[in-house]
C-alpha cells in the first residue's frame, strides 16, 4: 500500500485522538481545553478528505473511519458538554427534585443521538456532495462546545437555564437532521457574484470573531443557518 494512501487515515485518527482528549477535558469541565481540541479535531477532520481527494485515494474505508471519528469529536463531545452544563447549574426551585440530578442532565445526550443520526444519513445521502442539507456536526459541536466560554452577562444568565439549555439541546438534534439546504463554503474561483453570499458571510465571520472572539462562534453558526434559510427562499421565488 502506497504511504500517500494512509495519510488522509491517519488525518481521520488525529480527528478521533482529539475527540477522546476533549471527552477527558469535559469529564474535568475543563471547557476552554475543550473547545480546543474539538477545534483541533474538525481542522484534522477537513484535511482527511481534503488528502483524501487530492491523491485520488478516497474509499469507504475512509468514509467509514471518518463517519466514526465525527462521531466522537462532534456527537459524543458536544453531547457531554450540554450534559455537564446541565449538571452544574443550581437552580433552587429543582435542586431538591432527585429526578432533575438523575435525569436531566443526560437529556443533553439527545445532541449525540442526532449526530449519529444525522452522520449515517450523509452516508448515504447523494445530495450532499457540494452542499449540505441540515446542519453539519461538526458546525453543531462549535456551536455547543463554545457555549460554557461565554461570559457576557445577559447570554451567560440565559445559558445556565435549565429550560434555555434543553430548547438548544432539541434544536441542535432537530437542525442537524432538518431538510434544510445550507449554502455551500466552497469558493473555486473569485467570482464575487457568483459567491457574493460566501464571500459576505466569511467577511462578517472574521468581523464578527476579530471583535467578539468566543461570542462569535455561535453566532456565526446561528447566522449561517439564517442566510441559508433566507437565500432558500429568495432562490425559490426567483426561480417561480
Amino acid at each position: 500500500m502506497k504511504i500517500k494512501a494512509l495519510i488522509p487515515n491517519l488525518f481521520t485518527m488525529l480527528n478521533l485522538f482529539c475527540g477522546c482528549v476533549a471527552v477527558v477535558m469535559v469529564s474535568y469541565s475543563e471547557f476552554e481545553c475543550a473547545f480546543f481540541f474539538v477545534c483541533l479535531g474538525i481542522f484534522f477532520d477537513f484535511f482527511d478528505g481534503f488528502f483524501a481527494r487530492k491523491f485520488g485515494v478516497a474509499g469507504p474505508l475512509g468514509v467509514q473511519l471518518d463517519s466514526l471519528a465525527d462521531m466522537v469529536t462532534s456527537g459524543v463531545v458536544p453531547g457531554y458538554v450540554m450534559c455537564q452544563m446541565l449538571k452544574n447549574i443550581r437552580n433552587p426551585l429543582v435542586m431538591n427534585m432527585e429526578w432533575y440530578h438523575i435525569v436531566l442532565p443526560y437529556l443533553g445526550f439527545i445532541i449525540t443521538l442526532g449526530a449519529c443520526y444525522r452522520l449515517a444519513k450523509f452516508n448515504i445521502d447523494e445530495r450532499q456532495s457540494d452542499s449540505f442539507i441540515g446542519l453539519p456536526t461538526p458546525a453543531n459541536a462549535l456551536f455547543i462546545t463554545s457555549l460554557p466560554l461565554v461570559v457576557i452577562p445577559f447570554v451567560f444568565y440565559l445559558i445556565n437555564n435549565q429550560w434555555v439549555l434543553i430548547a438548544i439541546t432539541l434544536l441542535s438534534a432537530y437542525v442537524m437532521n432538518a431538510e434544510i439546504p445550507l449554502f455551500s463554503l466552497k469558493i473555486k474561483n473569485f467570482s464575487f457574484a457568483k459567491y457574493k453570499l460566501q464571500i459576505f458571510f466569511l467577511a462578517l465571520s472574521l468581523v464578527l470573531l476579530i471583535f467578539l472572539q468566543i461570542l462569535a462562534v455561535p453566532l456565526i453558526i446561528v447566522i449561517y443557518v439564517l442566510l441559508s434559510v433566507i437565500n432558500n427562499i429568495v432562490t425559490k421565488k426567483a426561480s417561480n
